[in-house]
């Protein structure tokens, strides 16, 4: 099973990349959570401290695609880097300020978010220069998928560690620091100083002019709703079995389930459409979440929980695969960082939906809100089969780069019918 990453991770660089991005997007990973714990220790309101990462989140959202173009435009180094160093910057200023005045607090937490490299793109971006086989590529998504969820795993555990040992305003210096520091592994790597994205048509609604892509869009859009409805749900069902403790173990089982079903994933090749393989993902993945509607003892809703997200990263992967066929030359990096602030946006609006349905219908219906979404999602994805299935545009390696091997360059494949 494990044979395909390691000969991914012993390509030159490959390693190398992957680590210092996970590391590079810690301070992402953990922001809400360092928001509200350094708010609490300053001695703010939660109220405050959801208001403050919310404002993070939507500037996250905001940022992502627009510095995405920025990458696609000017090259990686130009852009990561920088934004990296003015996020860490921002956030510094919202360790030492505090909540006085409030204004500025706001203000340095929507900088943070903003500028927030997108170095998820970019390394989506760069696999294709630094693998060059094609079924390489879609197995490092696959693994790219699964270090995700062992970054969402480790970083607030490193967090909570570092509040503990020194304070709340130390883990959030230091956890930005080692953020920037991740950046500049991955900028002044050679395949991310020597990456050009392809010759792009000029438009202005940039990669978002792709019907494909726009139907992926909308169907994760729901598949991140079905995400933010469980992380709230779960709330209310730990309330009445065990409390925070149980939560936790709910939060984890929700992520080893991803983190396996990712694994499995990609261990192997797949032949077939990708598009209808992706319907078939996201149609499991609505109806193991289901189960959580039978609301068990603590120890089964766990394993429910790693039932529910058993098929979030396979579901991922291949979503990045359709991404790469139907982003237009020259917006690769920006197309892969719509879909995470699609994925963001979409549990942004499924916490909120779930809250209001807890309250009036209690955790059994907040855990059906899951199935409805994932079930949304697909009969998106059903009506757009046609549209995902169409070849991509501009499917070939750019000629500039069999002129010069030492030069990366966006290089696209053919998807076919291999994901």
């Amino acid at each position: 099973m494990a044979a395909g990453y390691l000969e991914i991770l012993r390509a030159r660089h490959a390693t190398r990349l992957l680590v210092g991005t996970l590391v590079g997007r810690l301070p992402n990973a953990i922001a809400a959570i360092a928001i509200v714990l350094f708010i609490r220790a300053e001695g703010g309101t939660y109220s405050l401290a959801g208001a403050l990462a919310a404002v993070y989140g939507v500037a996250n959202a905001v940022g992502q695609p627009l510095l995405g173009r920025l990458v696609d435009l000017y090259g990686q180094p130009r852009v990561q880097l920088p934004a990296a160093v003015l996020s860490a910057l921002a956030m510094t200023v919202f360790a030492f300020t505090g909540t006085e005045p409030p204004a500025l607090s706001y203000a340095a937490v929507a900088a943070a978010g903003l500028f927030t490299p997108p170095l998820e793109g970019g390394l989506r971006a760069l696999w294709s220069s630094v693998l060059h086989r094609e079924d390489q590529v879609h197995t490092a998504y696959a693994m790219d998928a699964v270090a995700q969820e062992v970054m969402f795993t480790v970083g607030p555990l490193l967090l909570t560690l570092c509040a503990s040992l020194w304070s709340a305003q130390a883990a959030l210096l230091v956890l930005n620091v080692i953020g920037v520091l991740g950046a500049l592994s991955v900028v002044v790597s050679p395949p991310s100083r020597a990456w050009r994205s392809a010759p792009r048509e000029a438009h202005w609604l940039g990669a978002l002019r792709s019907p494909g892509l726009l139907a992926l869009l909308a169907a994760f859009l729901f598949v991140g709703g079905a995400l933010g409805s469980i992380a709230v749900t779960s709330v209310s069902y730990a309330d009445e079995h065990g409390g925070d403790v149980v939560y936790g173990w709910m939060m984890a089982g929700l992520g080893l389930g991803a983190l396996v079903g990712g694994t499995v994933y990609g261990a192997r090749q797949w032949t077939g459409e990708p598009a209808r393989r992706l319907q078939v993902l996201v149609a499991l993945l609505a109806a193991c979440q289901l189960p959580l509607m039978l609301r068990p003892g603590p120890v089964l809703m766990v394993v429910l929980t790693v039932l529910a997200g058993l098929f979030l990263a396979p579901a991922i992967a291949c979503a990045f695969v359709l991404v790469d066929r139907h982003a237009p030359r020259g917006t690769v990096t920006e197309a892969f960082s719509w879909l995470v602030t699609t994925f963001t946006v979409g549990s942004s609006v499924g916490t909120g939906l779930a809250g209001p349905v807890v309250e009036r219908g209690g955790a059994l219906w907040g855990f059906a809100v899951p199935g409805v979404t994932g079930g949304v999602s697909l009969l998106v994805l059903l009506a757009t089969g046609r549209v995902l299935a169409a070849p991509g545009r501009g499917a070939v390696v750019a000629a500039s780069s069999e002129n010069d091997p030492n030069r990366a360059v966006e290089p696209r494949f053919s998807t076919g019918d291999r994901a």
